[in-house]
């Protein structure tokens, strides 16, 4: 790589520097020099230089003159030299969007190492990271293979979702691999949950934590011991998601504390999000506030209350002080939380609700341009990243860390990009949705769902007596036999939720603190 970097090094003592530049033509590097700031601007308008090395101490033009009537369109890593050690230097080079700085006298193997820290480090890490994948991949294909708990899955979900965001920019060819042993990790645990998920409403003492008892066994305590404490519940939030946003919360947040828990069947916001909010089984739900819950062939909204269900639940729990609720589904919604800070950050107790990574996941299959900037995994990271940066929910974030208020950020469930469809057959009332069905009268020939002909045995309500459910395995959806093809191609390489798999299943719940 070093025989295509071109240097260019500004000093009025540059004679001196003969030596060093020798070292680095030796290394392979083209190095052009000149003597003053003036010439080193034509230089750099003439042609092309990939790193400049700017002696801070010239007379005439200094190197921060230098640096003031460089152009806006020279965009390259500016190295800073000095005599000082002042911080007031220091900080002018980094106000002046140094990329680093050396203090004099410098020698070759310090130009170098800062060469190849602006050059080869992604290159360098990149290999790094690959080679400790080779190393890890062994030992993760035995721990999918051998996995027997929940607790097991979890460590597994973790390390594959350190490895997607960590491999993010490498070699396709690395990142085919994972996501060969991501499609065996989904294939394992599709087989333990159709094995253990039953049983996890009857023997509670094995279960997870799930849906309809995270707000008890993982806000609840936070709250209890925090002066004040925030609740943010991102709908559709990944756990490789917050794993990429992680280094905007750590300038943030100095204490992160990870844990996870299980999305209930159906993984959508009609079961999960009301189970988490009401404390309830969907089941309980329908039979206690029937008001509440809608089938899934009732119209209009299915998640209308969630606020009113919180509050039963915090009543319930014990919990009398002052406290607020708001969902955020638009802009002008983010907005106006983000102006009402000063009002309803005074509570004990706030819960925002943010459904942008969900509209995203749903505009995928509607737009077209959402659809090409969200092609794969790495794509949909990248976006959520972008989001995120310049969304209300971090500037919301940046207040509550000032605050020193705890942040519970959260999810109620994840999704999956869909690759292969399953034929189905139902009658009018079955469900839309691509990853799981309920109706009457389901037909299919396929060994890749789970079939629950009880519903009330995973505390699910049914709209008739004959009603069933099925979920399909990762990667899967339906699609009925009419316009077939059309059906396929139009949801195929969509992101959905409602299935088994360990991107919908397990939800990141994340403490932050200041």
């Amino acid at each position: 790589m070093s025989q295509n970097i071109r240097i260019l090094w500004v000093d009025d003592e540059v004679e001196f520097l003969k030596p060093h530049i020798l070292f680095l033509e030796n290394k392979g590097y083209e190095v052009v020099t000149s003597n003053n700031g003036e010439d080193a601007l034509d230089i750099l308008r003439d042609e092309n230089i990939d790193i400049v090395f700017l002696d801070e101490n010239m007379p005439g033009m200094t190197g921060l003159d230098t640096l003031e009537e460089m152009d806006d369109s020279i965009d390259i890593p500016i190295v800073m030299i000095t005599k000082s050690e002042e911080e007031s230097i220091m900080d002018m080079a980094i106000g002046a969007k140094i990329a680093d700085y050396l203090i004099k006298p410098v020698n070759p193997m310090q130009v170098l190492l800062t060469i190849k820290k602006h050059f080869d480090k992604k290159r360098l890490v990149g290999e790094k990271s690959s080679q400790d994948y080779q190393k890890d991949f062994r030992t993760l294909s035995m721990d999918i293979s051998m996995a027997q708990t929940f607790e097991d899955w979890n460590s597994i979900y973790q390390k594959l979702s350190y490895w997607d965001v960590e491999l993010n920019d490498l070699d396709q060819s690395m990142i085919d691999v994972l996501n060969i042993q991501k499609r065996e990790a989904n294939s394992e645990f599709f087989k333990f949950i159709k094995n253990e998920y039953v049983d996890w409403f009857t023997y509670l003492d094995e279960a997870p934590t799930l849906s309809h008892n995270a707000f008890k066994k993982l806000a609840l305590p936070q709250i209890k011991k925090s002066e004040k404490t925030c609740l943010i519940l991102v709908d559709n939030l990944r756990y490789d998601q917050y794993l990429s946003i992680k280094p905007l919360l750590s300038e943030l947040f100095s204490d992160k504390k990870e844990t996870f828990y299980y999305s209930i069947l159906p993984t959508t916001t009609q079961y999960s999000r009301n189970a988490f909010f009401s404390g309830l089984t969907p089941l309980e739900i329908s039979r206690r506030h029937s008001d509440f819950w809608k089938y899934d062939h009732d119209q209009g909204g299915k998640n209308e209350y969630e606020g009113e269900m919180l509050n039963l639940q915090l009543k319930k729990l014990g919990f009398d002080e002052d406290w607020h609720f708001e969902k955020i589904i638009k802009q002008s919604y983010g907005e106006k939380v983000l102006k009402d800070y000063h009002l309803w950050s005074k509570n004990s107790f706030n819960c925002l609700i943010y459904n942008f990574v969900d509209m995203l996941s749903h505009a995928k299959t509607n737009i077209d341009m959402i659809k090409e900037l969200s092609s794969s995994d790495k794509a949909y990271r990248d976006l959520t990243v972008t989001w995120f940066k310049n969304s209300n929910l971090y500037a919301v974030m940046k207040k509550l860390a000032d605050d020193g208020i705890t942040v519970l950020l959260t999810t109620d469930h994840g999704m999956i990009n869909i690759e292969e469809p399953i034929k189905i057959v139902g009658d009018k009332e079955t469900s839309t949705n691509l990853r799981y069905k309920t109706g009457k009268n389901l037909a299919l020939n396929s060994k890749d769902v789970f079939e629950i002909k009880s519903p009330e045995e995973i505390k699910l309500p049914k709209s008739n007596l004959s009603s069933s459910f099925v979920f399909a395995k990762a990667y899967k959806y339906f699609a009925y036999p009419n316009n077939y093809k059309k059906y396929v191609s139009y949801y195929k390489d969509t992101y959905q939720h409602g299935g088994i798999s360990l991107e919908e299943m397990i939800c990141p719940f994340v403490v932050l603190k200041k």
